[in-house]
């Protein structure tokens, strides 16, 4: 009996003895146990680190991979291979509620074919059915300002904000030709800043031969806004060149004689960007550099800042607050160098700024929303021989009726410009002014 109860304290005692090492192990065991209980009852924290981790090794190999291919960021910035809206027959705008409207194609250079619709304004709708492309070509000179609508990226003339457009334009009495530039619908060849431009200059002398006395105005939105610039600078400059060769068979007229009258009509601004650099950085933060180099490379500038500071002609800007494509403050920014370079000649009663507020939801595309957009279009294409003298502000509510007063001035908040720039700025009522 008593070699038993030796034997079970023994036991007792060998059992109660600690190897070691043995309190880590089974620190360790508790650890790992809590560890995996964890994850259990919190899956989406691996998750997290996941999309972490995959966002860290995006953001260091892009650079790599747009200095690589710089291709890549061409195809971003110009997007023409969204041919959006499908199942669209370009080749019939009446589809589209356009029946006063001409498709035909233009060539401006062999291989390339440009898209374009001519809408002419809904007062000759009668006249348009069954009409060819001689009357609407006759039609350019009647008197009626032309408006020349040059898109953003990414679709056709036929989404459906830039249908909604023209629609407005034309019952307001306006020309609208709407082109789809070179890569874009229905028109063939690759986009590039040089090719683009060259299609913008191209259905602008086009329209200038058959229109007479006709205003032409370009209107550019987003992308296109960079295409109106380039092309306005390009018509002044060929313009200037010439009046000089004239003056100089003349031996008569000054630099200062010529320079108010040679450059497009006007130039309307809808969502502008200062440059594509600029706009592109706000996407890619920190790559400064990089975009400097794969933009270059890719003779991608569209330098509207520079552009503005050489245009002569009047401008309007159109800007929505809550823009989440193209942030508000370049549009500032762009209405101040304009209005900087128009007062060095004295004209700066020539630009405008209409603001939209945050609270309407016009955001990037949808301007054309407001209910009194023709009236904002018609006073500044009346403002040519300086019927305007100041900006204006209005009631913007659909059931109020438009009414105009005088603007005071107005100073773009963070910006650091000097006062002196009276901007319009469209509220849900009353058009109000911010200090």
């Amino acid at each position: 009996m008593s070699k038993t109860v030796d034997t079970e304290n023994e036991t007792k005692t060998k059992d109660s003895k600690e190897t070691p090492g043995s309190e880590n192990k089974k620190s360790y065991c508790k650890l790992e146990t809590a560890t995996r209980e964890r994850s259990q009852y919190s899956p989406g924290l691996s998750i997290l680190k996941k999309a972490i981790l995959l966002q860290c090794i995006v953001y260091i190999s892009l650079p790599v991979i747009l200095c690589l291919f710089p291709w890549i960021l061409g195809h971003v910035v110009f997007s023409h291979r969204l041919r959006i809206p499908y199942l669209v027959d370009l080749a019939s705008p009446a589809e589209l509620s356009l029946n006063h409207t001409l498709n035909f194609y233009l060539s401006p250079e062999e291989g390339i074919s440009l898209g374009v619709w001519h809408t002419v304004p809904d007062s000759q709708w009668e006249k348009a059915q069954g009409a060819g492309p001689e009357w609407y070509s006759e039609t350019l000179g009647d008197g009626s300002p032309v408006i020349i609508y040059l898109h953003g990226n990414v679709g056709s003339r036929a989404i459906n904000h830039r249908v909604e457009l023209v629609k407005i334009l034309s019952a307001a009495g306006y020309h609208v030709l709407s082109l789809d530039y070179r890569g874009y619908g229905d028109s063939s060849g690759e986009p590039s800043e040089v090719g683009l431009t060259s299609d913008a200059l191209y259905l602008y002398q086009w329209v200038k031969t058959r229109s007479r006395t006709s205003q032409i105005c370009l209107w550019g939105h987003s992308l296109g806004t960079g295409m109106a610039t380039n092309a306005a600078v390009k018509i002044q400059e060929q313009a200037m060149e010439l009046a000089r060769e004239r003056a100089r068979d003349l031996r008569a007229g000054t630099q200062a004689d010529l320079e108010p009258s040679y450059a497009v009509d006007g130039v309307i601004l809808e969502a502008p960007y200062t440059n594509m650099e600029e706009e592109m950085y706000q996407w890619l933060p920190g790559f400064q550099s990089v975009l400097h180099h794969v933009m270059r490379s890719n003779n991608m500038v569209f330098a509207n800042d520079e552009n503005l500071k050489t245009l002569t002609t009047r401008i309007l800007f159109l800007h929505a607050e809550d823009d989440n494509v193209v942030p508000f403050y370049m549009g500032q920014k762009l209405y101040q160098i304009a209005l900087q370079a128009h007062r060095q000649r004295y004209a700066e009663d020539q630009v405008h700024m209409v603001s939209y507020s945050g609270s309407l939801g016009y955001s990037h595309n949808y301007i054309y929303l407001d209910p009194n957009l023709a009236s904002v279009v018609g006073q500044f294409l009346q403002s040519k021989n300086n019927n305007i003298h100041r900006p204006i502000v209005r009631q913007t509510s659909p059931s109020a009726s438009c009414h105009w007063r005088p603007a005071g001035l107005y100073r773009p908040p963070d910006t650091g410009f000097p006062p002196g720039a009276a901007v319009l700025a469209v509220s849900g009522g009353l058009g109000r002014l911010r200090s």
